[in-house]
């Protein structure tokens, strides 16, 4: 029993010892501004439109193209 209590004390204080180093840490962390956020969103939400209408596109011209060869063998 006493090497439980040991081994669950070890734990909470490195448990503790690991909060502690995370706090510091997030202290030392480069927020972005509100402006930067902002920026960086509308880019990604940009990205992800581009992105999306290219694979349409995209998927729309190679179901295209597999409809017509299919269309080609079939007949």
């Amino acid at each position: 029993m006493k090497d439980f209590l040991e081994k669950l004390k070890e734990r909470l204080r490195s448990a503790l010892e690991f909060i502690r180093d995370v706090r510091k840490e997030l202290r030392n962390v480069s927020w972005p501004s509100r402006s930067e956020l902002t920026g960086t969103t509308m880019v990604v939400i940009v990205a992800v439109f581009f992105f999306a209408f290219f694979l349409f596109v995209v998927d729309a011209l190679v179901r295209t193209g597999m409809d017509f060869l299919f269309s080609r063998v079939a007949h």
